[in-house]
């Protein structure tokens, strides 16, 4: 019986993703209606929890053992390399091999990278073996990151894209304030972090699992593209071609480069705000408190009515609480920074991530989320190393004030070279 309520739901996926005619219903428009997308967010945010922890646990244990922001930074720079070399290839694969499978493997490879680090940890391994773990776990999140974006267009109609990265915000912003609360609280009570690794990878392996029970409906091909060059980089081209998008990526990609306040936070909790384990687990959790805030807000209300100046304003107000962050010296003032950061950068995520399904073709979509991974984890990673790297230099609190003006920059510019993105009214406006 099961097995046929599942098959029903996959046809009725289907005819409403293919029916550009059909009128939306409620029960169409809740992504939460649908098995599928319950299954596959679920794991997502699991996945996410245990990852947190393992962001918590790393970087205590990093700077604790070295003292150095730039082993900090590292750590960016590990998951960074094969994202930067795999990215073309990966989305590739994820638009002509099942999807499904892409995101197993990539769990099961994560799942041995943290086993790795948990032995490691345990035998206070060399620092370059724990690297090695890391990039293998980027290299891993490369070619999970657009087969798992693009999978949700696979369990979903097209009017529930923007309610589904509703959800999926809330979902993973809620794994991302328990996940770092949780990993600092068991630093604190375990004194040490493989316990922390160990609970991580059984996240991973759980996600794993859950996927052998979504059913979805076939992907799209990219029927004689062949295996040209120049269907490798369409995704690239596709960006290229498409101004808004371009703009709503290249301003998420250059905020957070600038804005990199979090890859501090091991700093901050012991040389600034003096706090152990438990408060950096507290910072570490805050930003994404606030995004929850933001995605509950944003769920609650309409669509977007002038999507474009809202992105803008959204990514500006990220920047001044970053300014605000640095300048802070007291926990609970630098703890509602943080909170104000994640809530102003969540509205960039819905943005950024509906216009991504909205407006790519299903055959393209793993391509193209390709490059959105590649921007997206190039910012946060090489934020992470620019940060160190100016925290080294100049110290944690002018790394980050100038970080959050930069940011500000980076509003003015994008506004100014494309003009598009300020006249953008609904995320579907002019939609292909």
């Amino acid at each position: 019986m099961e097995q046929n309520t599942d098959e029903m739901e996959v046809l009725e996926i289907a005819s409403e993703a293919v029916s550009p005619s059909a009128k939306p219903t409620h029960t169409s428009a809740n992504a939460l209606h649908f098995t599928g997308f319950r299954l596959l967010l679920s794991g997502i945010a699991l996945s996410l929890f245990g990852q947190q922890m393992l962001t918590v646990a790393i970087g205590w244990e990093l700077y604790v053992q070295t003292n150095s922001p730039l082993v900090l930074g590292g750590v960016g720079l590990a998951q960074v390399i094969p994202l930067i070399a795999l990215f073309l290839p990966a989305g590739y694969i994820a638009d002509r091999v099942n999807r499904k499978y892409i995101v197993f493997v990539a769990q099961c490879v994560i799942v041995l990278a943290i086993l790795s680090l948990a032995l490691l940890s345990f035998k206070h391994g060399p620092l370059f073996l724990i690297y090695c773990c890391l990039t293998a776990m980027g290299a891993a999140q490369c070619f999970n990151s657009p087969a798992n974006s693009a999978l949700v267009s696979q369990v979903i109609p097209e009017e529930a894209f923007e309610n589904a990265m509703t959800w999926r915000s809330s979902l993973v912003q809620l794994a991302s304030v328990v996940g770092p609360a949780a990993g600092g609280f068991l630093i604190g009570l375990f004194q040490g972090v493989p316990q922390v690794f160990l609970l991580s990878a059984c996240c991973s392996l759980i996600f794993a699992i859950l996927l052998l029970f979504i059913r979805v409906r076939p992907q799209k091909s990219s029927m004689g593209e062949g295996r040209k060059l120049s269907s490798l980089v369409s995704g690239l081209r596709f960006l290229w071609q498409t101004p808004v998008m371009l703009a709503a990526i290249t301003l998420d990609l250059f905020a957070v480069l600038f804005g990199g306040a979090t890859a501090l936070l091991p700093i901050f909790a012991t040389s600034v705000l003096h706090v152990g384990p438990v408060g950096l687990g507290w910072l570490q959790a805050a930003d994404s408190l606030g995004g929850i805030a933001m995605a509950l807000t944003i769920a609650r209300r309409p669509p977007f009515k002038r999507a474009g100046l809202t992105l803008l304003i959204g990514v500006a107000c990220f920047g001044l609480a970053t300014i605000l962050f640095g300048l802070s010296h007291w926990f609970w003032l630098s703890f509602v920074a943080l909170v104000l950061i994640g809530a102003f950068d969540n509205i960039s995520v819905v943005i950024r991530s509906t216009l991504a399904l909205v407006r790519t073709p299903d055959e393209m979509r793993g391509r193209v989320s390709a490059v959105n991974s590649l921007f997206i984890g190039t910012s946060n990673q090489l934020g992470g190393f620019e940060s160190g790297l100016a925290a080294q230099f100049f110290g944690p609190v002018a790394a980050v004030v100038v970080g959050g003006i930069g940011t500000l920059l980076v509003v003015l510019v994008v506004a100014g070279i494309w003009p598009d993105i300020r006249k953008l009214k609904t995320l579907r406006e002019q939609a292909a």
